[in-house]
C-alpha cells in the first residue's frame, strides 16, 4: 500500500498517510462501513445522488464534533437529492451516542474501525494513528470525485465553503 509524508501535520507533528492521492474526477472508490445499527453502509447505496463524504479523526474531539455539526446544518437546507456521511474509527456504539447528543439527523455516520479499508482507499488512514485524517469528498451522481480535500492541520476546521459550493454546483 503506498505511503505519503508531507500531506497530514497533527499539531504540527508530521504523519504518514496510507493509500492513494484522489483527484477531482477520479472515480470514487467503493467502501462498506458500519451504521450505529452494525448494518454495512456502501458508496453504492447511494448511487445516483450527491454525497459528501465529512472524514473526521474522531467524535470525541471538539473540532471533529463542531465539522459533523456545520455539515448538518448546512445540510438541511440541500434537500433529499444529497446524501451525507460522517466517517471516522470511532466504534458505531459511541457514533450512536454522540449522534443522539447532538441532535445530528441530516447525516449518516459511518464506522471505519473493522478494518479501516475506507481510509486505506481514499488515502487518508493514518498509519501511525490508525485513525483517519480530517477531509472531505463531494462525489456526484456519476460516482466521480468532485471534490477532494485533505485538511494539512488536523488540529483545526476543514474550509467548509469550497466543499460546499462544489456540492452545491453538482445540484444545478
Amino acid at each position: 500500500m503506498q505511503e505519503r509524508t508531507g500531506v497530514f501535520r497533527f499539531k504540527g507533528q508530521p504523519f504518514t498517510l496510507i493509500g492513494p492521492e484522489l483527484h477531482v474526477g477520479d472515480r470514487a472508490p467503493e467502501f462498506a462501513l458500519l451504521a450505529n445499527d452494525l448494518s454495512v453502509v456502501k458508496l453504492s447505496d447511494s448511487r445516483g445522488k450527491q454525497r459528501l463524504l465529512s472524514v473526521v479523526t474522531s467524535l470525541d474531539t471538539s473540532i471533529c464534533s463542531i465539522q459533523t455539526k456545520h455539515f448538518n446544518e448546512e445540510l438541511a437546507k440541500l434537500g433529499p437529492q444529497v446524501v451525507a456521511y460522517t466517517i471516522s474509527c470511532d466504534l458505531p456504539f459511541a457514533q450512536a451516542r454522540f449522534c443522539g447528543a447532538e441532535g445530528i439527523s441530516n447525516m449518516q455516520v459511518l464506522s471505519d474501525h473493522r478494518e479501516v479499508s475506507f481510509g486505506q482507499v481514499y488515502g487518508v488512514l493514518i498509519k501511525e494513528l490508525r485513525l483517519l485524517a480530517r477531509s472531505v469528498f463531494i462525489v456526484g451522481d456519476d460516482d466521480r470525485l468532485s471534490y477532494a480535500h485533505i485538511e494539512s492541520e488536523g488540529a483545526q476546521e476543514p474550509d467548509y465553503e469550497p466543499a460546499l459550493s462544489a456540492l452545491k454546483a453538482t445540484l444545478k
